[in-house]
């Protein structure tokens, strides 16, 4: 009687934490049968009054199940009872087993994972499904491969492992008759999660995901009331920079744009994530240009600075002189070694030419919205020395032709320190900054953002840098260099982007332009608008329009400038996304209610598909911010603010919103989805707009 009750009840329990419950006559003739061909549990009484299990697969315990679990494993003692009747080796693979089981549960997060705090919905699925392989298949060392499902009717995300565990199992010898039953395997040992609403093998082995809806919800409401930087990716590092870096006494042109909003880009995004960014300007404001300035300024009376303010002027003609008078060049020569002597004259004219052209490039950045810090290259002037003399007494670069240079594996040509005349270039300049940039400044990673001509240059430098030891051989516990180069700007025409005079074209005539379009574009869509605001709307949405194009294109591709595809109102620009947004901002205007209250009141609730993918999407933006630095393309961006935008609209399209029973929690999305469009903005450096 109550004995016969308790294996019931017991059974029961067993049963249902192990997924096997199959009614309540399949406990009945578990217990009255002690013999089955495929016993899925049988509980044996003994003496001791221990309940103990003889299972032909691993046990699969949730964490509500604990005290169970206790009762099982260990039935009052502190090791995995052996099972009685069977051989050794079976007891030992039961044994592991159950102990693979355990340690699955054991790790089981004790709380729901967040993004931000715990990581991306990614790098979350990964670790859940990780535990369940490692569990399933223990000692096997592979990753979990989680990527985007193809067909969102069939999931989420997708597990593709099954395939190539199927492989490694059959070369040694353990393998099931298909893939398919090593994605059930995977399946059965999912641990207990909240992410995870439910699975579904496809084809081979393909296991499709689905994300739990009410996951989806805690994630917006808690990013709504904590802020986007909560969803940040976690990054400690100081990181330095080198981006922009136009020449003194020359203006900045259209080769400097991708340079300059692609740098500001990765630096936003790594500041959004939490790294200390260090963000130089590596100007050219040394060399022998400096000598043939110096030199006409000085033989043409044009010292004024009011003749220095036209920099491309006194370039032209200290560039024609340089050319034609043989004379004059070797004047110039002769003022570049004075001005690297010290000479009070020239250094008093080389600061009023660097004080010229610094007022011009900053006009550029304010425009653009761009911070840098200017440490050009006559900062590391007094440090050439000290580091040739260094490397050449280690025997690191040795004399060839009368040059000092170092000499790296798989390069036939050697990184230049000095020249044979005795002089440095900018070679011997990047060896300095480097070095200052790792004992300096402390760096844990340094970016190099220039156009894809100067990777070999700079695959010598970070060579040279190793071979000197500047640089641990370790990946791991050493700096990280990167070189983020780009591909070229084109005119329409497929060639180099130029005036129609050919020349290059200035990147403030670039600006102009593009403002000057969208001012004409405001203005015929609101006749009325205030003066101020379409001063306002008309540089966010132009510069925001030039930023855009450039940043969406893959950056080591070239790219035709067009100023009609890029300031379109259909498609992927910027001019699109600004308009879509200030509409989403307008939905929460028109309803009237106190967006703050809104959150601390009510919470979001999913129910209609548009809604769940609309949350889905959002879910993945920490996705895009680590796919971005991991790969160092803002493209990655771009891409995501745009699908966001399209999958909106599909939700307005179909959701109603103001007037809704569900008005509170629609609400709440859009406002989560604005909120998600502003961040991305600015981290593309682009000033959103609320109302145009």
């Amino acid at each position: 009687g109550p004995i016969c009750a308790a294996v019931i009840t017991l059974v029961t329990l067993i049963m249902i934490s192990t997924r096997a419950w199959q009614g309540p006559s399949r406990v009945l003739s578990l217990v009255t049968r002690r013999q089955s061909p495929h016993p899925s549990l049988i509980p044996l009484r003994h003496g001791t009054g221990r309940v103990r299990a003889e299972c032909n697969r691993p046990i699969s315990f949730r964490p509500r199940d604990r005290g169970l679990r206790e009762r099982l494993l260990r039935g009052g003692g502190s090791k995995v009872p052996q099972l009685p009747g069977k051989t050794p080796s079976r007891n030992k693979m039961v044994s592991a087993s159950i102990a693979s089981t355990e340690s699955a549960v054991e790790s089981a997060p004790a709380s729901p994972p967040s993004l931000g705090a715990t990581g991306t919905s990614l790098s979350i699925l990964k670790t859940i499904f990780q535990r369940a392989i490692d569990t399933a298949y223990p000692g096997m060392g592979i990753s979990a491969e989680v990527a985007r499902c193809q067909d969102p009717k069939l999931g989420d995300y997708q597990l593709n492992n099954a395939m190539q565990l199927f492989g490694n199992l059959k070369k040694k010898g353990e393998a099931p008759k298909n893939p398919r039953m090593v994605a059930e395997k995977i399946v059965e040992m999912l641990p207990e999660n909240s992410v995870v609403k439910e699975t579904s093998i496809a084809g081979p082995g393909f296991i499709n995901i689905r994300i739990d809806e009410s996951w989806l919800e805690s994630q917006l409401d808690m990013m709504l009331k904590q802020g986007l930087g909560s969803w940040a990716p976690h990054l400690k590092s100081r990181v330095v920079v080198d981006f922009s870096s136009p020449n003194v006494a020359k203006e900045m042109h259209v080769g400097h744009l991708r340079s300059t909003i692609i740098g500001d880009t990765i630096c936003k995004t790594l500041e959004y994530c939490g790294a200390d960014v260090v963000r130089l300007n590596h100007v050219g404001d040394w060399g022998t240009q400096f000598g043939m300035l110096i030199e006409h300024m000085r033989t043409s009376g044009a010292e004024s600075t009011q003749a220095i303010s036209d920099l491309q002027e006194l370039y032209r003609s200290a560039k024609k002189r340089f050319d034609e008078d043989e004379e004059f060049k070797t004047r110039a020569r002769e003022a570049v070694t004075k001005l690297q002597g010290g000479d009070q004259e020239s250094v008093k004219m080389w600061n009023k030419i660097c004080e010229a052209s610094r007022k011009e490039f900053q006009a550029i950045y304010d425009r653009l919205g761009v911070t840098l810090e200017e440490r050009g290259e006559s900062f590391y002037n007094p440090m050439l020395d000290d580091i040739a003399k260094t490397l050449e007494e280690e025997q690191i670069a040795e004399v060839s032709d009368g040059a000092l240079c170092v000499f790296v594996e798989d390069s036939e040509v050697p990184l230049m320190l000095r020249k044979s005349d005795g002089g440095y270039g900018y070679a011997s300049t990047d060896m300095a900054a480097l070095k200052h940039r790792l004992t300096s400044e402390g760096a844990d990673w340094i970016i190099y953002v220039t156009d894809a001509g100067q990777k070999s240059h700079f695959d010598l430098v970070f060579k040279a840098a190793k071979k000197a030891k500047w640089l641990e051989d370790d990946s791991k516990n050493g700096v990280r260099l990167d070189h983020v180069g780009f591909g070229l700007v084109l005119g329409e025409d497929g060639k180099r982007f130029r005036t129609r005079s050919g020349d290059v074209v200035r990147l403030v005539d670039l600006l102009d332009e593009a403002k000057s379009r969208c001012r004409s574009t405001i203005l015929e869509r609101r006749p009325d608008i205030q003066p101020e605001e379409l001063e306002k709307a008309a540089s966010a949405m132009g510069y925001g329009a030039v930023k855009y194009y450039d940043l969406k294109s893959n950056r080591m591709s070239n790219y035709k400038f067009s100023y009609d595809q890029m300031l379109s109102l259909q498609g992927d620009t910027a001019v699109y996304l600004l308009y879509a947004h200030a509409r989403i901002a307008s939905i929460v205007r028109k309803s009237d209610m106190d967006v703050e209250k809104l959150i601390s009141a009510h919470e979001i609730s999913l129910h209609d598909p548009k809604e769940v993918r609309l949350a889905l999407k959002l879910s993945q933006f920490p996705d895009a911010v680590k796919d971005t630095l991991d790969a160092l393309m803002p493209n990655r961006l771009t891409e995501y603010l745009y699908d966001l935008t399209e999958v909106f609209n599909q939700f307005y399209q179909e959701c109603k919103v103001i007037g809704s029973e569900q008005e509170a929690s629609r609400l709440l999305l859009v406002e989560a989805t604005a909120r998600v469009m502003r961040q991305c903005f600015e981290l593309l450096g682009i000033t959103p707009l609320h109302r145009i």
